[in-house]
């Protein structure tokens, strides 16, 4: 099995505040299990997380990351959401390696 964070994917978008973490974290699950998703088998869910509105999402198999990430678009939809959501899907070693950048840059 590849190393977690290889089957890792960061979420932004996921509508904050707006049902409970739980509920929330069933409903990123759902999504990203769904063949019309190009999901597979989730392992794992981080939500909530340090940073407003993100989530990681961790998989089984590092191939569902590869096809994840090949989908257009990812729209959360759930009956307990009152619309559609756009989610922006990014790999977790981009996205830990530009937040490091990030923090080189910012003088303090």
């Amino acid at each position: 099995q590849a190393a977690k964070s290889a089957r890792t994917v960061v979420i932004t978008g996921v509508p904050d505040g707006l049902l409970h973490d739980d509920v929330m974290t069933d409903i990123l699950v759902i999504h990203f299990q769904m063949s019309k998703n190009n999901g597979g088998d989730v392992e794992e869910v981080l939500y909530p997380t340090m940073e407003k509105g993100v989530a990681y999402v961790t998989f089984e198999d590092q191939e569902v990351v590869e096809s994840v990430l090949k989908k257009d678009e990812h729209r959360l939809e759930d009956k307990r959401l009152s619309r559609y959501y756009p989610l922006k899907v990014t790999r977790y070693c981009e996205h830990v390696s530009a937040f490091r950048i990030y923090l080189a840059v910012l003088p303090l």
